[in-house]
């Protein structure tokens, strides 16, 4: 039933008509309301990453501003009544309307002409493509899909992946903006980041003379609904060929449940803030997760474990040749992770190529500039 919903836009429309319906009338009864600012996700509760710095950005910046959030936790999850009746409503008439993930609903209505639709991506960088780069490809858009097309803006965290979000979602590159990204301002400042990593590893109780791993992956699949784990390793093996000196955490991607480790390995999806978790990281092993960008800001060394490399650049595919994002050593077995943990180093010059491809625009003032780009002239 899912995939025939998918694949049909005229199931699709009529799936929203109970929003889409009222959305009309109140596009026609009540004006927008330039000041007021929208926070919309299907994919987390309340106010958390780029949408917290933002919202925190906009209040003390612009605080005439009008800030208001709806959410689920989940695609899946029920709406709440009150949610099922305002969202229309508030759609129609706020100024600006901010999103940070795929959100349905929006893509079926017309929004007016004084709506600004911005897409502030949950992800740094440019890596497995997603939106209209994946058509043709499985789980990709169908041919016409209005999915992403409505942003008048789109915040990117470099110049030099422009183009690559204005193809994923089916817009002019002239809406796409390098402005940043609000979450990564943290990673700029000093005593926030010596904080964060001395509270989640007293948390997680690792000593000072200890260095902490974490393998943080991808989900598999096409999206939310269908998201599979990661290929695993032997943790408790590497933990105790590395020795006492080092601590190993698992966190898999928010989309899949951290599940069955062996006794001594860290639950690292316990903190649920990825950022707070990379403060407190010493070596990051991952494959094809975004959370690159934001830990190499940290000049840290990455490991990049890829047992079904070849698989996944079928399915999934990447916006550049998977060596350009690989600033780290490559394994793709788990027998020789242990030894690549221990010797992981970071090539500075590497490193420094990579960040002005993909995070060029984060300068610790992200969440500052897009707040100020976005409610500049809007008055209360």
């Amino acid at each position: 039933m899912r995939e025939r919903l998918r694949g049909s836009r005229v199931l699709q429309a009529a799936r929203f008509l109970p929003y889409s319906i009222p959305h009309f009338f109140w596009r026609i009864l009540r004006p927008v309301r330039a000041e007021r600012v929208l926070f919309l996700s299907d994919s987390h509760d309340g106010f958390t990453g780029n949408m917290a710095f933002l919202r925190d950005a906009i209040a003390r910046r612009h605080p005439h501003a009008e800030i208001v959030g709806v959410f689920k936790p989940r695609l899946s999850a029920r709406r709440s009544v009150r949610d099922f009746v305002r969202l229309p409503y508030l759609i129609a008439t706020s100024g600006i309307i901010v999103l940070d993930d795929f959100y349905p609903l929006i893509y079926q209505l017309w929004m007016r002409r004084r709506n600004r639709l911005v897409q502030i991506w949950h992800a740094a960088g440019a890596f497995k493509q997603v939106g209209h780069s994946r058509a043709g490809l499985p789980g990709g858009p169908l041919p016409g899909s209005r999915i992403h097309r409505n942003y008048t803006d789109a915040a990117v965290s470099s110049e030099g992946i422009v183009d690559d979000y204005a193809e994923a979602f089916g817009i002019a590159r002239e809406r796409v903006h390098a402005w940043g990204m609000p979450r990564s301002d943290v990673f700029f400042d000093d005593d926030a980041r010596t904080e964060i990593r001395t509270r989640v590893r007293e948390r997680f109780g690792i000593r000072d003379d200890q260095r902490f791993v974490v393998y943080a992956p991808t989900f598999r699949g096409n999206g939310q609904l269908s998201a599979k784990a990661a290929p695993v390793a032997d943790w408790a093996a590497i933990a105790q060929t590395l020795g006492d000196d080092w601590r190993v955490g698992v966190r898999q991607h928010p989309f899949v449940r951290t599940t069955g480790l062996a006794a001594g390995i860290i639950d690292a999806s316990a903190e649920a803030d990825m950022n707070d978790l990379l403060m407190a990281t010493d070596v990051l092993i991952t494959d094809y997760s975004s959370a690159i960008f934001e830990y190499a800001l940290l000049r840290r060394p990455i490991v990049f474990f890829v047992p079904d490399l070849e698989d996944y650049t079928e399915a999934r595919s990447f916006y550049r040749p998977f060596s350009d994002y690989a600033v780290g050593p490559v394994v793709s077995d788990a027998g020789e992770l242990a030894a690549a943990i221990a010797d992981a180093l970071v090539d500075d010059v590497r490193l420094d190529r990579f960040l002005a491809e993909f995070c060029g625009a984060l300068d610790g003032n992200s969440s500052d500039r897009i707040a100020d780009e976005l409610l500049r002239g809007a008055t209360a």
